[in-house]
């Protein structure tokens, strides 16, 4: 009785966990800023896989195009702690991410979140409506599997204006309350969600993402 007790809660808990995550379907690569989607020669939303989601980098140029975000609507952050994602990058050793905007730097991978009703220009209040995470998190884009885990009140998130959210938690906790979309942005160091392409055929792998 007792262990079939506990295989209904481990069920149960499982259905739980499979219905809140996201589909591919649920994410969007853009951004899509007043009907232009700065994803360029990438389709709307990943494609599904039995174990997440993946995408294949534009290959050879900056005019074959470039992925820049991929996010999804969580509804509000209040009370949640930690943002964890897991992903495979499945290329030939060797290959380059190469930053669109800053071909001469390495392509990174990395968490934002953004507040509802932000109107992408980051003057006057609107420079807190984006998030980027801590520069510690960032990850460098390369063949095999990586992690990234951000804890949402650390004070090195930094606003789009490159200002950490230790100088306005209040602002942080704004955003996090209103929130609008959560995801993965693909530049560079200097320029996050700037967009990167591939030197060669390469597949990004969603894994695992959740919000504890």
């Amino acid at each position: 009785m007792k262990r079939t007790l506990i295989a209904s809660v481990l069920a149960l808990s499982a259905a739980v966990v499979t219905a809140a995550a996201p589909t591919a379907s649920e994410w969007e690569i853009g951004p899509i800023i007043r009907g232009k989607n700065y994803s360029v020669g990438m389709p709307l939303a990943p494609k599904p896989e039995r174990d997440g989601w993946s995408f294949d980098f534009p290959v050879g140029s900056k005019a074959a195009g470039h992925v820049h975000y991929v996010t999804f609507r969580p509804g509000s952050l209040v009370g949640k702690s930690r943002i964890v994602v897991r992903y495979r990058i499945d290329a030939k050793p060797g290959t380059r991410f190469v930053p669109q905007a800053n071909p001469d730097r390495v392509g990174t991978v990395s968490l934002y979140l953004q507040r509802r009703g932000d109107n992408w220009n980051a003057k006057g209040h609107y420079q807190y409506y984006r998030w980027y995470a801590p520069s510690a998190t960032v990850r460098e884009l390369t063949p095999g599997v990586g992690e990234i885990s951000v804890a949402l009140d650390d004070p090195q998130w930094i606003s789009v204006l490159g200002q950490p959210s230790a100088n306005n938690p209040g602002a942080m906790q704004d955003a996090l309350a209103d929130i609008e979309r959560i995801g993965l942005v693909f530049g560079s160091s200097n320029a996050r969600g700037h967009g990167v392409y591939a030197t060669a055929p390469s597949t990004f792998v969603m894994t695992g993402f959740r919000v504890d």
